[in-house]
């Protein structure tokens, strides 16, 4: 390779070495002491719950290990949202499992928190995966209750979707392996089956405290509501088990057991490696903005690196095509970043939507609805051309037929952001508000409304202007030193942490792992058969 490709792979490094510093800490959860503080009283983590209930030969992807992250500080953090979860196998069985963190905050629940779980019964929900609740919670942090308590999408919302599972015949599996209080010890009794571990775990709407204020009552925990009280006396558990490692080997016993569902019926093959090697990937993806040919990439994802183009030669800077990934038959739309040339003369900027571009990806998305094909977005996009021409030539109508292909799109859609995300590209290439089944970043990735330059000279203006009109003189080192402040702020804004701690994707993946994110992606979403027909908005013409 070349000096410029030996950068790029440094860079990456770098950042992929950042990433796993910062995930060492967050796997922490609370902290070392509270670490012990589970052990004394026989309690594994979360995370080693996980590792014990999970098929170690196959894959757990992980959902929201950034989830909080920076964002509690004044509370004393809250690392992975205080909840544990992703997609894994049990017993040979792709599971949705969610485990509460003992360790933060007794497990409580922030906001994010309930954001986190509200997700995860997304997932199960929109692929019929069967879900594993691991609960070991204090309930609802009490300090933040009015950001976590009444509204639609708050924590009342969690037994809502247990109830709409339910009757959508998807498996639910409680394990109570510590305290279950309040309003959260519904989410164990509106579950298919309620396990409890013997000594460690409890469910009861007040704790003996509060059942002392309110009513005088003296009653220790597990006279209350142990597991002893609850499969004996209540009723509401279904079994007991002395220890953890009992308890999570009755769920595998179930789990191995639920009988077999009707397929969404994705075309898959056997997988082949790329032929070009996917650690290449570290080196071909720039770090400073520079241009790039996406079929590198595309080619390194891809089985055999074989990819057909649709469209080749037209709408350059959105490629279009059918490849294999781990087997299965994907469509990829992705933002070419190399500038191009059309045949009627005219340079296009990379990763910059244009007319054609935009009527190119409406057509390829509806065609791959009509063959049954999962969509991969590839996204590393500026947004879309502006100017007199464009606008001239109707680019938001062009523009609002893509974004109706997209929202219309009923077969599983993974988007994959390996550069920039600003803008309505964003919603074009599928972001989040646009219901991609799964959606992860790379290190590289930045999400914004416009590019930092762009915005903090926007903003730079505005606020000047502002300061002019009360009469106040701004010199140029105070103009530079607002643009200084301005830009270090929307960065920190654009980071793909600070996109992952509030969940607007999944988790940030080492570009090796894209393959095997979005096989097990379609591999969920081949769970679901259940299609809609695909019906269209207006087209503006």
């Amino acid at each position: 390779m070349n000096i410029e490709f030996n950068r790029n792979e440094d860079s990456m490094k770098m950042l992929l070495s950042d990433m796993r510093q910062r995930l060492q800490k967050i796997y922490e959860g609370g902290g070392k002491k509270a670490i012990e503080k589970q052990k004394e009283k026989n309690k594994l983590t979360a995370r080693q719950r996980i590792e014990y209930l999970t098929d170690g030969d196959k894959p757990f992807i992980e959902i929201g290990a950034f989830a909080g992250y920076k964002m509690y500080d004044e509370q004393g953090g809250c690392p992975a949202g205080g909840t544990v979860a992703g997609v894994g196998y049990v017993s040979g069985r792709q599971c949705v499992i969610v485990a509460n963190d003992q360790t933060v905050k007794a497990g409580a629940w922030f906001p994010i928190t309930g954001k986190k779980n509200l997700r995860m019964q997304e997932i199960s929900m929109e692929n019929h995966l069967p879900v594993i609740y691991l609960v070991d919670s204090a309930g609802v942090f009490l300090p933040m209750q009015d950001e976590i308590f009444p509204d639609k999408e708050h924590f009342g919302r969690i037994f809502y979707n247990n109830a709409r599972m339910s009757a959508m015949g998807i498996t639910q599996i409680a394990a109570v392996m510590g305290p279950c209080v309040a309003g959260g010890a519904y989410l164990p009794i509106m579950s298919d089956e309620t396990l409890m571990v013997e000594g460690n775990g409890s469910i009861f709407l007040a704790g003996p405290y509060l059942v002392k204020a309110a009513i005088g009552e003296d009653v220790d925990t597990e006279t209350l509501g142990g597991a002893n009280t609850h499969t004996e006396i209540s009723g509401i558990a279904d079994y007991k088990f002395k220890t953890e490692q009992e308890c999570m080997d009755h769920i595998k016993r179930m789990i191995s057991m639920l009988g077999e569902k009707e397929k969404a019926g994705f075309d898959r093959i056997r997988s082949a490696p790329p032929k070009k090697d996917p650690n290449q990937l570290y080196g071909l993806m720039p770090f400073d903005g520079k241009t790039y040919d996406i079929i590198d990439i595309i080619e390194r994802i891809v089985d055999n690196s074989d990819f057909e183009q649709f469209k080749e030669d037209y709408g350059k800077t959105i490629v279009c095509g059918y490849g294999r990934i781990d087997g299965w038959a994907v469509g990829v739309v992705a933002n070419q970043r190399k500038i191009v040339k059309t045949k009627k003369g005219e340079m296009q900027l990379g990763g910059v939507i244009y007319n054609d571009s935009a009527d190119k990806a409406a057509r390829f998305i509806l065609n791959c609805n009509q063959k049954k094909i999962p969509i991969v977005f590839l996204q590393d996009v500026t947004g879309f051309m502006v100017g007199s021409r464009s606008e001239h030539t109707g680019i938001i109508k062009d523009g609002a037929k893509m974004v109706n292909a997209v929202a219309n799109s009923v077969v599983p859609k993974i988007t994959i952001i390996i550069g920039n995300s600003y803008g309505a590209g964003n919603y074009a290439m599928c972001g989040k508000a646009y219901d991609p089944r799964f959606i992860y970043g790379w290190p590289t990735a930045k999400i914004a409304v416009m590019g930092g330059d762009q915005a903090a000279k926007t903003l730079l203006q505005i606020q000047v202007n502002a300061m002019k009109s009360k009469g106040q003189e701004v010199k140029p080192e105070e103009e530079q030193k607002l643009l200084s402040e301005i830009t270090n702020r929307y960065d920190l804004q654009t980071s793909p942490y600070y996109a992952a701690a509030r969940l607007w994707v999944d988790d940030i993946i080492d570009p090796i792992q894209t393959r095997t994110v979005i096989s097990e992606a379609i591999f969920a979403s081949n769970n679901n058969p259940d299609f809609p027909a695909i019906k269209l908005g207006v087209f503006q013409v």
